[in-house]
């Protein structure tokens, strides 16, 4: 697909590949039945939050692992501008774009904070900062349960096929397209705020954040910036969640499934936005495989409960696992490695030619020595 453009270069590349892949995911949803479309729309929005980690992670070095909350906090955010919006007369597509910005700036703002507190902390530390966002999230919902309606969560109106389009295809591939268009959006930008001058001070900050200090980079503000932008990316995709499961609530954001975004970004290739499309669908099909291998066991239902909640970790754990000892780079280094030329065989050096007195290497015939002698 890159020889089809070999004139553009950077951003606007960037751009239409970015484009060019959406249009063709919006294609195949005419191959899927709708169950698979509403599979393909909630792997659009896992997609989103997998790739904002995968900027923060793979590219400024910051850990996170509080996702599912930034996720959870797009969600919320849909959802409550999705019904002021509908009280005040507003449906259809204009109310998904506002509702969908309105949780872009709340996560956003989110990430801010966050990225605030990343400029001062680091390594465990931040860590321990976003993992107990993540835990915090059931506690708020509870707290303010006359907002966020405690564990039963918000309804949305239902969001039908827009008039034009009733005919043609069904709500789950309306569904899907809307959902493949946000994460187009979403993941085009973050590559080309990756590749990018802000991408190369953030992988300065990265390596070495002191060398980067002394460049002239501002390290704080880097990681405020990319703390931000990976955060908006996971408001998108709770508030495309939001808008195909048409609910949400903080059973769906636990600290579960903020872990296996980490693993998702770590199996799929820190750094690589491809490797997180991987990882994003292995979380949502996986699951759903092994639920139904074990469906077709016949085992009765008490076993089928326990096996269905606890098996699809197992594999994840040892997937990761076996994907580290093999590929420590992650999927993502499998093309790497076979992209990368062989290194040519090394040769023998080559034999110095003999000198003129033989192997000994004394000359056959050395000009006379001049000795000055006494009289």
């Amino acid at each position: 697909m890159t020889r089809i453009l070999p004139s553009l270069t950077g951003a606007p590349r960037t751009i239409v590949l970015g484009a060019v892949l959406t249009v063709l995911a919006v294609g195949g949803t005419f191959l899927l039945d709708p169950f698979r479309n509403f599979q393909l729309a909630t792997i659009a929005a896992t997609f989103c939050a997998a790739a904002g980690l995968t900027l923060l992670i793979g590219h400024s070095g910051q850990l996170s692992l509080g996702h599912a909350a930034l996720m959870a906090t797009g969600g919320y955010g849909y959802a409550l501008a999705a019904n002021a919006l509908t009280a005040a007369g507003v449906e259809g597509v204009p109310r998904f774009a506002i509702g969908l910005a309105v949780a872009v700036a709340v996560a956003g703002a989110m990430g801010w904070m966050l990225g605030l507190a990343a400029a001062r902390l680091r390594g465990p530390y931040l860590a321990g900062v976003t993992l107990a966002l993540v835990i915090a999230v059931p506690a708020v919902t509870a707290v303010f349960s006359g907002v966020f309606r405690g564990d039963q969560g918000l309804q949305i109106p239902f969001d039908g096929v827009p008039g034009a389009l009733r005919t043609l295809i069904a709500l789950e591939q309306w569904q899907a397209w809307v959902a493949v268009a946000v994460a187009g959006v979403t993941v085009t930008t973050l590559c080309v705020l990756a590749r990018g001058p802000l991408g190369l001070r953030m992988r300065a900050v990265r390596d070495d954040e002191t060398a980067a200090r002394l460049s002239g980079v501002r390290a704080g503000r880097v990681k405020v910036t990319a703390f931000t932008a990976s955060s908006a990316a996971a408001g998108a995709g709770g508030a495309v969640l939001c808008f195909v499961t048409q609910s949400v609530s903080p059973g769906a954001y636990t600290l579960a499934f903020s872990l296996l975004l980490v693993v998702a970004v770590v199996v799929g290739g820190l750094g690589s936005i491809g490797g997180a499309a991987v990882g994003s669908a292995l979380i949502v099909l996986l699951p759903w495989a092994i639920t139904t291998a074990i469906d077709a066991l016949g085992l009765p239902a008490e076993v089928e409960q326990r096996l269905s909640g606890n098996v699809p970790v197992l594999v994840f754990g040892a997937l990761l696992i076996a994907v580290m000892l093999a590929w420590p780079g992650g999927l993502a280094s499998i093309r790497r490695r076979r992209r990368t030329p062989a290194a040519p065989a090394s040769l023998p050096p080559a034999s110095e030619p003999e000198p003129p007195g033989g192997r000994s290497g004394t000359p056959a015939s050395s000009p006379p020595v001049l000795q000055h002698t006494h009289p």
